[in-house]
């Protein structure tokens, strides 16, 4: 069954680069930014996973812990963050889950026959405190992620448990949100004193602020 949005994600037991570990009992109580990549020492994940450990401090201040994982091992992982660091000017220290076997690839469907039978596409997974999936991405293997988009992303769903809110086209941090419909206006009232501007019965702005 392919993982859907709101499900809680499968947990998995794995070598990594810092050590053997337990999926969820590793998310603890904070978000998880799973990625995979097609294979070690290849040169756009080595600019993924540059960037990845550059934003380092952008993740720690959400809350998120990044994870990475490629069909390899622990050892040619090992050797590849030794290129990564060098080229990307960076050091690594997020977790790189090794899955020579395809068995965890193959849990979150990230083999895709089309693309290759045996390399992970460029899947990502952004997972709550919950194990609960809040968004997929999935990129072809010639295509880098946007990490902007990535951090936007966790945002815009952070925001939206915080405030009960939803997120227009383009939104950023400081932007007008939206009321959802499922919120009537009496109680709307309650959750944004601040007030709002109807632009439709169904489309109603306003501001919110930490």
């Amino acid at each position: 069954m392919p993982l859907l949005l709101g499900d809680v994600v499968p947990d998995f037991t794995a070598e990594t680069t810092t050590g053997p570990i337990s999926f969820h009992a590793w998310i603890g109580n904070k978000w998880a930014f799973f990625f995979s990549h097609p294979g070690d020492f290849t040169p756009v994940c080595t600019t993924e996973m540059g960037r990845t450990s550059q934003l380092g401090a952008e993740f720690e201040k959400r809350g998120v812990e990044p994870i990475g994982l490629s069909t390899d091992s622990v050892e040619e992982h090992l050797q590849w963050i030794d290129d990564v660091n060098e080229t990307q000017n960076t050091t690594l220290q997020f977790p790189i889950v090794a899955d020579p076997d395809l068995k965890i690839a193959r849990l979150y469907d990230m083999i895709h026959p089309a693309q290759s039978a045996t390399a992970a596409v460029r899947s990502v997974f952004i997972i709550d405190p919950e194990k609960r999936l809040r968004l997929t991405m999935t990129y072809p293997m010639s295509v880098g992620r946007n990490f902007d988009e990535i951090l936007r992303v966790i945002d815009a769903l952070q925001a939206g448990d915080r405030y009960k809110i939803a997120t227009p086209a383009d939104w950023r941090p400081g932007d007008e949100v939206i009321i959802p419909p499922s919120i009537d206006d009496v109680t709307a009232k309650d959750l944004f004193p601040q007030g709002w501007t109807t632009l439709r019965p169904y489309l109603r702005m306003t501001q919110v602020h930490d």
